[in-house]
């Protein structure tokens, strides 16, 4: 179970440098300009965790191999991306492909990096693009709303779809996100195929100078708004310095957890965006090892042994033991 994580944003809030940090070797174009970003830029990284050393070491693997995540970095989104501007649609269908959105928001201040509104603000910046998906999804209801009125008659639970999409629609036009309701598991089920984008979840990465790093933006009136805003959505938040990142995979992967302790910081952005991502989608880590290899599965909270056992094959779960 590979993770795909959508990068997203208004332009020149640190998307892409950002995404650089987080996959190394990545060649994702970064510039003072907007729209430097046109195709989305993908990379895989590995997840980080000490466990699988130590349980390496124990075994005497042969190989060890780590979950994965992918970052999808999509060009920056601006008011009337639903409609198409700035290519917003075709920017917008990047995002449909993915598990969850990590939405990078501005929280520092730099005359020498143009905003594309002309000043700092964290809330009109999550309004715009939080807007721009709103209407998508809009959009995307009332056509599946149309086709279902169309051909109810074929359909055998056509009267709970149409309840259901005339219930969004009414949400999504007060200017909420899909995700702030509470949905029963049929109604998950019954809008699987739309990929809506506001029901994915969030994490909100608050961008910000190294000095607000070591108290995690807690004296930053920017970063403090957004959090108020990502309680309100039940979206997730955490503070990075997409600059810090850059110069810390320049360095020697020894010399990483020195840098970050003189920080005052004791994990890395990528990790902490790993760890919110996880949380976010109800997600953790359990391991298989022994002398060829020590690996790390990817499983959903709540899981039992014989569903956790199905993940590496459907075979483990039907003829599962113990």
């Amino acid at each position: 179970m590979s993770l795909k994580t959508g990068i997203v944003g208004l332009p020149n809030v640190g998307k892409s440098t950002l995404f650089n940090a987080l996959v190394e070797n990545s060649v994702a174009q970064a510039s003072n300009f907007p729209f430097c970003t046109i195709e989305p830029n993908f990379g895989i990284v590995n997840v980080p965790d000490d466990r699988l050393d130590v349980l390496a070491n124990i075994s005497e693997t042969e190989k060890i191999v780590p979950a994965t995540v992918e970052f999808v970095d999509i060009a920056g989104l601006v008011k009337g991306a639903a409609d198409g501007q700035g290519l917003g649609n075709k920017f917008l269908s990047n995002i449909r492909e993915c598990d969850a959105l990590v939405h990078v928001v501005r929280c520092f201040e730099d005359t020498d990096i143009i905003h594309v509104d002309g000043s700092v603000d964290s809330q009109r910046d999550i309004a715009v693009i939080n807007f721009e998906l709103i209407l998508s999804d809009l959009s995307q209801v009332e056509r599946a709303l149309e086709r279902t009125l169309k051909t109810r008659g074929k359909i055998s639970n056509a009267a709970s779809k149409i309840q259901l999409y005339e219930k969004l629609i009414k949400v999504l036009e007060s200017g909420r996100a899909v995700r702030t309701l509470d949905l029963s598991e049929e109604e998950n089920s019954d809008l699987s195929d739309l990929k809506l984008l506001t029901m994915k979840p969030c994490i909100y990465a608050a961008n910000v100078n190294e000095g607000d790093l070591r108290d995690e933006g807690s004296k930053n009136d920017q970063v403090q708004k957004l959090r108020e805003t990502a309680n309100e959505e039940s979206a997730g938040v955490i503070v990075v310095s997409a600059q810090v990142e850059a110069e810390i995979m320049q360095l020697d992967k020894n010399e990483r957890s020195m840098f970050l302790s003189d920080l005052g910081l004791s994990r890395s952005g990528l990790e902490s965006l790993i760890r919110a991502t996880y949380a976010q989608l109800g997600l953790q880590t359990y391991f298989t090892t022994g002398k060829k290899e020590t690996r790390a599965w990817t499983i959903k909270r709540g899981f039992t042994a014989p569903q956790a056992a199905g993940v590496i094959h459907s075979d483990f779960e039907r003829g599962f033991i113990k």
